[in-house]
Parts: structure tokens; sequence; C-alpha cells
């Protein structure tokens, strides 16, 4: 099926191995990595805010939960990062976590200005988009990201099911997602996304639509649905190791994924993503850059970015970031330029997911690839095609009708196989 999550704001983090204790890398006595070339005016901005309320058992993401830490002094230290590393007029701003919303309307604040201040965001970005979890939005709090500049939220409802939600970890009910996707248009949030999981063990494609036909008639913008997957080192993969979880049946879990786009599209919202699915003009920019595999600065704890040709990453721990920002001003903990053929690679398994495809000629500008390296992509690429995975209309490839349930699968014939053909 089409694989793990790529939910708003998180595409960097998949870069990253899930990491709950700093590494050789993290401790005070390994030798200093110089922080990444800074970006552009106008490149994309992520913050990463690492607090939740409790961890999700299926999440590998960066996240802790809240109590006991010092919100206030993180805050202090994204900022600090962000005078050294942030991007100058951010074309999009994308608040991600964690929980954001989870956040004082006074902590927001002192975030947001000092963003601002930095980077000058309200004058500039495009999109500003800020992850909220129900448990953690009322009226009061979706007004206070709006009158801050946050016109789109993005609502992890997850499932309707409460006995589902208390399997996921979800310190939230089905009628605490409802209230807060209310509060959200009572603030006046014209752009609203919910999140949804399918796929869960033991849930029928027949209730999935059911459950999904509930959110549509709420009628939000946009639409991230994703097929349960269970990631290394969450509490999902050793229940499912343990026999504790069984994952759902493929032939399942293809019934969800096209009921999904048949209800979706049916309501106004169109895949445009193979996971996501928005109203005309209401697909997330930001993402949208993460999917044609162009740069953003990501910051906070465990937050990744690319600039130029170079990725890098901050520690996906909370002392060790905190300790180089003290030392540095940046937290860097790893940085590398990969090889051409990694980069063309990554630009055609991304750009894939996408339904406007990709253009040979897009992916030599943005991995700075040579003309062999771009015909060889073209040759697997035709390959494919011919194998029934891909379609070609003028320059363009696309995934086919058969190979879009198949992304992942897909993805992993440029990313190893590409390798091979140009040894």
């Amino acid at each position: 099926m089409t694989g793990p999550k790529r939910s708003q704001a998180h595409m960097e983090e998949h870069q990253q191995r899930v990491e709950d204790e700093p590494t050789p890398n993290s401790r005070r006595d390994t030798p200093r990595v110089s922080a990444p070339p800074q970006a552009l005016e106008g490149t994309a901005l992520y913050v990463h805010l690492p607090f939740c309320a409790a961890k999700c058992h299926y999440c590998d993401f960066f996240s802790v939960p809240d109590e006991g830490q010092d919100i206030d002094g993180m805050i202090a230290a994204i900022l600090r990062e962000a005078e050294r590393r942030a991007p100058a007029r951010p074309a999009t701003l994308f608040l991600g976590g964690g929980t954001p919303s989870l956040l004082s309307a006074g902590q927001l604040k002192t975030l947001l200005d000092g963003l601002h201040e930095i980077s000058g965001w309200r004058e500039s970005a495009k999109e500003v988009t800020a992850e909220c979890n129900p448990e953690s939005l009322d009226v009061d709090k979706a007004r206070c990201l709006l009158d801050l500049g946050v016109p789109r939220l993005s609502i992890g409802f997850q499932s309707l099911d409460d006995e589902t939600l208390k399997l996921f970890g979800r310190v939230h009910t089905a009628a605490e997602s409802f209230r807060a996707y209310e509060s959200a248009r009572t603030a006046g949030i014209e752009h609203v996304n919910v999140d949804l999981i399918y796929a869960i063990p033991g849930q029928t494609a027949d209730g999935w639509s059911s459950d999904l036909g509930r959110v549509l008639d709420l009628g939000p913008d946009h639409l991230s649905a994703y097929n349960l997957t269970f990631e290394e080192d969450t509490r999902f993969k050793r229940w499912l190791d343990r026999g504790r979880l069984e994952a759902a049946e493929e032939e399942v879990e293809l019934e969800m994924f096209h009921a999904t786009r048949d209800l979706a599209s049916s309501s106004g919202l169109i895949a445009y993503e193979i996971s996501n699915h928005a109203r005309p003009d209401e697909q997330c920019r930001h993402n949208v850059n993460y999917w044609r595999n162009g740069e953003y600065v990501g910051i906070g704890p465990g937050a990744v970015s690319k600039v130029a040709q170079t990725r890098s990453g901050n520690p996906r721990s909370i002392s060790p970031y905190l300790h180089r920002i003290r030392g540095h001003g940046h937290a860097t903990e790893w940085s590398e330029v990969p090889e051409e053929v990694a980069r063309v690679a990554e630009c055609w398994w991304l750009g894939l997911r996408l339904k406007e495809g990709v253009d040979p000629a897009e992916v030599a500008k943005t991995a700075s690839a040579s003309e062999a390296a771009i015909e060889a992509s073209v040759a697997l690429a035709t390959r494919l095609v011919g194998d029934g995975l891909l379609d070609r209309s003028g320059d363009r490839f696309h995934l086919s009708d058969r190979g879009l349930p198949l992304a992942d699968g897909v993805a992993r014939e440029f990313l190893q196989r590409l390798s091979q053909d140009t040894r």
C-alpha cells in the first residue's frame, strides 16, 4: 500500500531515525558540527514544538509528554536558533510537533511575535499553519492563533471511535474532535485540515466509509487520510511483533484507499497527493514544497533542513538540543550532501506522490544533476511505464491507477534500482 504517514510538517523527519536518548553525536565531547548554509529569502520555515499531552503509540516523530517540561525555555531556545538560521521573509510557515496548540496564548504570542521580528513572516508567508489536537483547541485558542496570524489549522481527529483513540494513546474523544472543529470555525478559521488514520486493526471498510462521511459532512477544506503503519521503535510495532495487534489485510486496506478517494472527490476534495485531498486552491503549499523536494529550514529539536543540496538535522532529544543552542547558537547535529544519484532518486520518489507527477527537467534543476543521471532516471521511469506502474503525459511521469496503491514499491525502484543502474 501507500506506506507510512507523511503528515503536515513531518516530511523532513522521515530522514532521521527515532531516538529518545542522546547518541554519541549528541555528547558534549563530540566535535562541533558547523551550521548548514544560510537559506535564501523566501525559503519555507518549519518550527518543531516537541511537547504533547501524551505520546501516541503509533508515532515515531520526536515528541515528549509536556508534564514537567520547561516550555518557556524551549521557546527561548527556538527563537535563538531562528536568529541564526531562519530565512528572511519565508514563503510558508508551519508550526508542527508535538502539539503546538498545547501552548498557552502567552507562549504562542512570544513564539510568533519573536519569529516575526526575526524573519518578517507576517509580511511574506502565503500560508501559515499550526497543528492542533482536539483536547487543546477551543474557541479562545483558535481565535488567539488567528489574531497572531495563523489562518490555517490542521486538527488531528485520527479516529471517530473512542476505543480506537484509547488504543492509539490519544487523550481526546471523538466528541472533542467535533467540538474542536466547530471551535475553529466559530473563531473565524477559514482553512481547516482534518487528519485521519485508516486500516486500523479490526476496522471494516464500511466502518471507515461511514466515519469518513461524517468528517466530510463537516466541510473541511483539506483532508489528510493515512493508512496505519507500524514504525520501528514504536509501541505499536512492538505490539505487532508480539501478536497483540494484527495489521489490516491488504485487500481491505486497498478498498479503504479507493473509498477515501471516491468519497473525498464526491465532497469536492481532490487527491492532489496520494494521501492528501483538498478543495481548489486549498492544497497545503508547505507540504507540496516537500514533495517537490524544495528547500526548507527546520528549527527545534528533531527538525531537519534542506538548503541547496545540504541536508542537516537537530538532535531528537531535549537536553542535547538545548546544549547545542547554548553553546553554538544552532543545534545542527549532522549535515551531509547526498550523492547525485540519491538526489535524483529522492526527487522521483517524492514527486511521484503528487498528482502533477515528475518532469525530468525539473529534477535536473532541483537535484543539480548531470544529463547522464537524468537519462538513467528517465530510462527507469520508462521501464515502469511498460510495467504499468507509471503513465506518461508529455514530459511528465505519473503513477498509474495500478501504481497509486503501490507507491512505496515504485519509490524503492528509484531509491535502490537507480543506484544499481548508474554504477
